[in-house]
């Protein structure tokens, strides 16, 4: 871990006051981004919590539905926020699976200078999360990404366990990033759902479909920019739905193909060669008493740089 780094670069208690920041935009736009599939029961307090600051400190506030089949879209409209389609948005390029690949469409629906993503699975959503995201970007000089990190509960019935982060980042992403880019060994919350970034850096890099974005941007950003490009602010707790150790696991092995892909490592080929080819995760499940094998397919697609698309619609 770069020390020297985690020292400058890491806001432990984040001051900034949302007046501070209004003044430190300087004519610059901020726009917030919720990817949403199936949140019906938390989108709209996440889009409640940010919903104060706009007009002033956010300048447009949109939800990217990712095919919702429940209540998800009309209650993140009714909570405030202009709702789009995926499928509305890059019209030539058809839509495949993954929270990635709504992120990247979520740039061509929105015109801010800055971005900022919140999860909408988020619990008890803290109104100070943008703020605290966005002081880095418009106060410090040369931060081109900003990530969040915050204690993680683990939630066990009625208890509360652990206070680190993901159970993926521990097992798979802190190890992946110490043995692959160690200067990155600093960030607190490598795959955390919380950060902003400036269009710029957005714009230039290209987006993993599924859940190799948030590895795939952080890979990208310290590639182009430098580890002092990136910041990291704490945003004290953060709560959502947990998942199982199953839906886990497909997580874990579209970031480790982002991971390898993006830090030059070559892996075994699949069966189908054809680039961004789905691989194939083997997993075991108990039926009457036996151990089977479930194969999950699992999409590494990877979305070109927005620039590049934009450029060759013109």
């Amino acid at each position: 871990m770069d020390s020297e780094w985690f020292a400058r670069r890491t806001w432990q208690s984040p001051s900034w006051t949302v007046d501070e920041l209004v003044r430190a935009k300087n004519g610059r736009t901020v726009s917030v981004v919720l990817p949403a599939l199936n949140e019906a029961d938390t989108v709209g307090a996440v889009v409640s919590s940010v919903l104060p600051l706009r007009d002033r400190l956010v300048d447009e506030l949109v939800v990217v539905d990712s095919g919702s089949t429940d209540d998800t879209v009309r209650v993140a409209a009714e909570a405030g926020a202009r709702v789009v389609h995926r499928e509305d948005v890059l019209t030539d390029w058809a839509p495949v699976p993954g929270k990635g690949e709504v992120l990247w469409r979520s740039l061509a629906a929105t015109t801010g200078d800055h971005v900022v993503f919140l999860d909408s699975d988020l619990v008890d959503p803290d109104p100070a999360f943008v703020p605290a995201l966005l002081g880095p970007l418009l106060c410090e000089p040369g931060v081109e990404l900003v990530k969040g990190f915050y204690r993680r509960p683990l939630r066990l019935e009625t208890d509360e366990l652990g206070t680190g982060g993901g159970r993926v980042t521990e097992l798979l992403a802190r190890p992946l990033l110490a043995a692959l880019r160690p200067a990155l060994s600093g960030l607190v919350q490598p795959l955390g759902g919380e950060y902003a970034a400036s269009r710029e850096l957005l714009e230039s890099v290209p987006f993993a479909a599924g859940y190799g974005v948030e590895i795939g941007l952080l890979l990208d950003a310290e590639a182009r920019y430098g580890l002092d490009a990136l910041a990291q602010v704490n945003l004290g707790v953060r709560k959502h739905r947990n998942r199982s150790l199953l839906q886990l696991g497909v997580m874990a092995r579209q970031i480790l193909g982002t991971t390898l892909d993006r830090c030059g490592v070559e892996t075994a080929p699949a069966r189908a060669t054809a680039p961004g080819s789905p691989a194939e995760l083997t997993q075991f499940v108990q039926v009457a008493g036996e151990w089977l094998p479930d194969v999950a397919t699992v999409p590494l697609t990877d979305r070109p740089p927005l620039r590049q698309v934009s450029a060759r619609r013109t």
